[in-house]
């Protein structure tokens, strides 16, 4: 078994070893992409992959000094910091739990599982054997997410009374991630993103989930349209859809607050809010007249508005790499200098909870 002392060393820059299983969009042109700019911080030293032609890529792409291997339970007892699991989705739960059995440290892709009992299974067998486990949710490192979560938490918006978050787009789609067989949908693929960014933003506790979904323009059989109500005493109601209908997308984040609003896009936020100590005092009637009469007039009052916005910069803009970077720094942090994971599977287990909840509330037929 490799010993992982982490907590022992001290700051240093250190090259990690890293496998990766799966070269698919996930493996090959995220999270491989990423270590290839970082080779300061992490050398891929292993492939899983069965597929030829992306074998072959795995080689083009990091040179003949990577094992390509057929089954990723080759990659026990090999000297690796850790393993990054992209298989597909519905192999995520049962690959990652051989490997913390096998003493190898594990960063899962999204979705983390498809149920609460196995994500609860997986955090007790890293802890059991003594194992790094990590969910890859960089969307906690999004530049507008960052700054988002900030102007919340200043306090300038007042109390939220409801955040709505639109990850929706029009799309037709047909490959595997469509298909409930492989844990697919928009839920379990692209749910996972705003999910974690509205439940920092819910808090404590587990709220009250209302799912709408339906199959509308997939060629699967799992949900292309997601619309979540996650509400609680004394939260927000957060407003959440995930669809593939929306040719119109007037935002990202939009929030009504008892002092102010926000409305804004990845790249645009807009906010504005005011101070009641410098409003005009205000006090209940029971009827308005106007001004210096007697004539009958609706509540009006000018409020000034401080009125704030922020643009994502150009050339750190790109969303993806952003987002992994501010992940894997904090991985790497945790791993090498023993810092605390701010994304921890604990959290992420509260998620799955969510989509689990949803799909029992919309029950939809296998077909393939």
């Amino acid at each position: 078994m490799i010993m992982f002392e982490f907590k022992k060393r001290k700051s240093e820059m250190r090259q990690l070893k890293v496998a990766i299983i799966g070269q698919g969009r996930s493996g090959f042109s995220i999270h491989g992409a990423f270590f290839m700019g970082n080779t300061d911080k992490f050398k891929v030293v292993a492939i899983v992959e069965h597929i030829e032609k992306r074998k072959n890529l795995a080689i083009e792409r990091y040179g003949n000094d990577v094992k390509i291997l057929d089954d990723y339970k080759d990659l026990y007892g090999m000297d690796l910091d850790f393993v990054v699991n992209a298989s597909y989705s519905h192999m995520h739960y049962p690959i990652t739990k051989d490997l913390l059995e096998n003493g190898l440290n594990v960063l899962s892709e999204k979705p983390f599982c498809k149920t609460e009992e196995e994500a609860d299974d997986l955090i007790k067998t890293a802890k059991k054997n003594n194992r790094i486990l990590a969910v890859f949710q960089n969307s906690r490192f999004a530049s507008y997410y960052v700054k988002i979560k900030e102007i919340i938490d200043s306090g300038v918006l007042g109390d939220l009374v409801q955040v709505s978050i639109s990850f929706s787009n029009y799309a037709r789609r047909w490959d595997w991630q469509t298909l409930q067989s492989y844990t697919g949908g928009n839920l379990y693929n692209t749910g996972p993103h705003p999910l974690d960014q509205a439940l920092q933003i819910y808090g404590e506790g587990m709220p009250n989930v209302k799912a709408f979904m339906k199959r509308v323009n997939t060629f699967g059989d799992a949900e292309d349209y997601v619309k979540i109500l996650l509400y609680g005493e004394n939260k927000p109601v957060i407003d959440l859809e995930i669809s593939s209908c929306q040719g119109y997308n007037p935002f990202t984040y939009n929030i009504q607050a008892s002092k102010g609003a926000l409305n804004g896009s990845m790249t645009k936020i807009d906010w504005k809010y005011f101070k009641p100590e410098e409003s005009q005092d205000q006090n209940l009637v029971y009827s308005v007249d106007q001004p210096g009469t007697d004539k009958p007039a609706y509540c009006s009052e000018k409020l000034e508005w401080i009125e704030k916005s922020w643009e994502a910069e150009a050339e750190t803009y790109g969303t993806f790499q952003v987002m992994t970077k501010g992940f894997y720094d904090m991985l790497y942090d945790h791993i090498v200098n023993g810092k605390e994971l701010t994304v921890t599977a604990e959290q992420v287990k509260k998620q799955i909870a969510v989509i689990e909840e949803s799909h029992r509330q919309n029950p939809m037929d296998v077909k393939f």
